[in-house]
């Protein structure tokens, strides 16, 4: 399996079983992907930057992989996973929505870190369901016109 199905596997998962929150470091987005561990943390010196600090540059530098993902590439999925949560960066108390653990934000969270890691791997977003529209429109389109057809 590669990181990307990993990822998007070990995700799913946290999210229909209840163990995804985005305050707990062990549980947030990159807590998730890296097994429930909390190592990433020390990268950054703030919860949801995207800046390295000294420790995270330097495993930057010397091509260190968690799971396969770069330490810049994970901040970068879980500020997104933040973001998307509806939380204002760097993560400060006073800055969080009023209920972190209910689903929709965090399907909101979910739906913007995958859309990292899509970018990451040059996958199409699998959370983008715009193309079912098109295709639902698509068919109706070419439905009416068959019937059209059929009537002359």
């Amino acid at each position: 399996m590669n990181r990307f199905e990993s990822a998007i596997q070990k995700l799913y998962t946290a999210y229909y079983s209840g163990t995804l929150h985005p305050e707990c470091c062990k549980q947030c987005a990159v807590g998730n992907i890296l097994d429930n561990t909390d190592a990433w943390q020390h990268l950054s010196d703030d919860h949801g930057s995207t800046k390295l600090n000294y420790l995270g540059l330097v495993h930057q530098n010397l091509g260190r992989k968690f799971n396969g993902y770069a330490p810049l590439e994970l901040l970068h999925i879980e500020a997104a996973f933040l973001q998307g949560c509806g939380y204002s960066l760097p993560l400060r108390a006073a800055n969080r929505p009023a209920n972190p653990t209910d689903h929709e934000v965090l399907f909101n969270g979910l739906s913007a870190a995958i859309e990292v890691l899509c970018k990451l791997d040059r996958v199409d977003n699998v959370m983008d369901y715009s193309r079912l529209f098109q295709i639902c429109t698509e068919y109706k389109e070419s439905s009416q016109s068959e019937a059209l057809a059929k009537d002359w």
